[in-house]
C-alpha cells in the first residue's frame, strides 16, 4: 500500500471504535467520576506518580488514560488522529471538569500541530501504537522533540514476537499460527471486524494496515534520537486478548494457561540527555 493508505485506512478504523468503546464498561464515565478508573496492571505498577508533571499522551484515543493521569495530578495534554476520538475526549474532560487538552494531529505532523519543543516532563504512550506506525526513526524524533532534557519516556505495547503469530491460521490444538514474518517491515494489510474491547461488535471499517518493530528498531530509534533507556522489561501477559488461545489472569491481563511461551508485551523507561 502507499503512504497515504495506511493513515487513512488505520484513521477511519479507528474512527468507527470511539462510538464501540465509550459503550464498553471498562472505560465507563461513571469509573472516571467516582475515582474508581485505572490503567491497565503493568501501567499501574510501572509508570509512578505524575502529579505535577507536565504529560503528553501520544496517540491517546478518547483519553480514557489522558483523564486518570489528569486526575492524579498531571497536566495532560492527548494527541490523537482520530477527529471522533478528540471530540470524545473534549466531552468526556468537560463532563468531569477535568483541564485536560486534546489536539487532532496524527503522530508524524503532532510537532506541527503542537509546536511546544522540550516541554514535556513524560511522555506518555501505551498499548496498540507503534504497529500502526511505518517510521520508528519519525516516531522517535517527534518524542525526543517534546522531552525536555532529563524528561522520560514510557512506553508499553504488545511484545513484536507477539505480532508474529495469529489466530487467521490457528494450529490444530487452538495455538496461534505464524502470519507475518519478525523481521518484514513492510505494512501488511488485515481485513478483520473484530474489536479487542467488545467481542459482539462488528466494525464496518474493518480493514488496518500493521507493522512489526524489532525490539532492535524502537530501542535503536530511540537512543539515536538522544535518549537514554533506563530499564526494559518484558511480560507473559498482555492487556488485551491478542490470540483466543489466551486466558485472562487475576489482575485483568491476558496470559498463556500453560507455560509462558514467549513474551507477550514490553515496557521501558528512556530519558532524553540533558
Amino acid at each position: 500500500m502507499a503512504d497515504p493508505d495506511w493513515l487513512e485506512v488505520n484513521r477511519a478504523n479507528w474512527d468507527e471504535r470511539v462510538a464501540v468503546h465509550r459503550a464498553v464498561p471498562e472505560y465507563a464515565l461513571e469509573r472516571l467520576r467516582d475515582g474508581t478508573a485505572r490503567m491497565n496492571a503493568i501501567e499501574e505498577e510501572e509508570l509512578g506518580p505524575v502529579a505535577g508533571l507536565r504529560l503528553l499522551h501520544l496517540q491517546s484515543h478518547f483519553g480514557h488514560d489522558s483523564l486518570i493521569l489528569a486526575q492524579r495530578g498531571a497536566e495532560v495534554t492527548g494527541v490523537d488522529f482520530s477527529p471522533a476520538a478528540i471530540a470524545a475526549a473534549q466531552e468526556n474532560a468537560a463532563a468531569l471538569g477535568l483541564e485536560a487538552r486534546f489536539v487532532l494531529s496524527d503522530l508524524y505532523a503532532a510537532p506541527a500541530a503542537l509546536p511546544e519543543p522540550a516541554s514535556f516532563d513524560l511522555v506518555y504512550t501505551t498499548w496498540g501504537t507503534i504497529c500502526w506506525l511505518p517510521d520508528l526513526a519519525k516516531w522517535a524524533g517527534v518524542i525526543a522533540y517534546f522531552l525536555r532534557p532529563g524528561g522520560r519516556l514510557y512506553f508499553a505495547d504488545m511484545h513484536p514476537t507477539a505480532s508474529v503469530l495469529g489466530d487467521e491460521a490457528p494450529e490444530p490444538d487452538g495455538r496461534p499460527g505464524w502470519v507475518v514474518p519478525y523481521f518484514e517491515r513492510q505494512g501488511h494489510a488485515f481485513d478483520d471486524p473484530s474489536d479487542y474491547a467488545d467481542p459482539d461488535a462488528s466494525l464496518k471499517n474493518s480493514l488496518t494496515v500493521n507493522f512489526i518493530h524489532p525490539v532492535a528498531d524502537i530501542i535503536g530509534s530511540l537512543m539515536a534520537a538522544g535518549l537514554r533507556l533506563e530499564w526494559l522489561r518484558e511480560h507473559n501477559r498482555l492487556t488485551w486478548r491478542q490470540f483466543r488461545y489466551l486466558v485472562r489472569g487475576a489482575d485483568g491481563c491476558w496470559t498463556w494457561p500453560d507455560r509462558p511461551w514467549f513474551p507477550l508485551s514490553l515496557s521501558l523507561s528512556m530519558r532524553k540527555d540533558q
